[in-house]
């Protein structure tokens, strides 16, 4: 009896014993860990380009794992990059306006909501209308960024790159004529300065097609004008048909405009304001 008391004794102790030592060492572990992330937090806070490599490695290890995964090169500032808003974000006027221009252009409203949303912006710098902006955008290029004419105007207001090269410099170079924002700030810049020169709309058209020294411009003052008509219709909340080729509730149907060069013969290259 006395043998087996001094075993189960034993046993107690050598339990309590393993039991202190797995507690001091997972102590001393958590003591280590504490340590450890302290020092890695102050040596990210004194060395910046320390976190910049780390958080380097991690997107590139990300982006490994999603290749593995999905089998498609993620890129998570996509989002951030696309022209886009929400239309429902937007104030009634310039919403209806968005959703107008999307049926009549097929174009998906959230680029469109973007595009409005600066036109508007970038027309109160100007004092233009921002509807008069829009309808030559929608002559111009049919709401298409990459367009470009024979006469190499280029994006949705169709500038002549070359000519206001410039003009594009604080947007880091010639090819910003093809960010439809970039595109919209210096479009609406000329065709400030057209209207200006001319002393009116009409005339600063017909500066803006590059028709200044000809009788007529081919008409594409007419095709603004009667866009700018219905853009006007639409801001009021009149019923106009994104189909129809005049203002009111008219529902003739028109074909969808192109993406291509404006109607106007270019005799002279457009744009050739200095």
């Amino acid at each position: 009896m006395s043998t087996w008391r001094n075993a189960t004794e034993s046993a107690h102790k050598l339990a309590n014993q393993m039991v202190k030592l797995v507690l001091d060492t997972a102590h001393n572990s958590l003591a280590m860990i504490g340590i450890l992330v302290l020092v890695v937090s102050a040596a990210l806070v004194s060395y910046p380009e320390l976190r910049h490599l780390g958080e380097f490695k991690l997107f590139g290890w990300l982006q490994e794992r999603r290749i593995e995964v999905g089998g498609v090169v993620s890129d998570l500032l996509a989002s951030d990059r696309a022209t886009a808003a929400d239309p429902t974000d937007l104030p009634k006027q310039q919403a209806a306006i968005a959703l107008w221009l999307s049926k009549r252009y097929r174009v998906a409203p959230e680029p469109l909501s973007a595009i409005v949303a600066e036109a508007y912006e970038a027309a109160a710098r100007s004092k233009l209308d921002p509807k008069l902006v829009l309808a030559v955008m929608a002559i111009e290029s049919g709401f298409n960024p990459f367009a470009q004419s024979a006469m190499g105007a280029q994006g949705l207001m169709q500038v002549m790159t070359k000519v206001h090269s410039e003009k594009y410099i604080s947007f880091g170079g010639k090819f910003a004529a093809f960010d439809p924002l970039a595109n919209v700030r210096v479009g609406v810049k000329v065709l400030e300065e057209c209207v200006r020169a001319a002393g009116s709309i009409e005339g600063g058209l017909q500066r803006y097609v590059g028709a200044t020294n000809h009788s007529d411009d081919g008409g594409y003052g007419a095709k603004v004008m009667a866009e700018y008509e219905r853009l006007q219709e639409v801001a009021k909340g009149a019923t106009v048909s994104p189909f129809s080729n005049s203002a009111g509730s008219a529902t003739v149907k028109a074909p969808p405009p192109k993406a291509a060069p404006p109607a106007s013969s270019e005799k002279s290259p457009r744009l050739a304001l200095n």
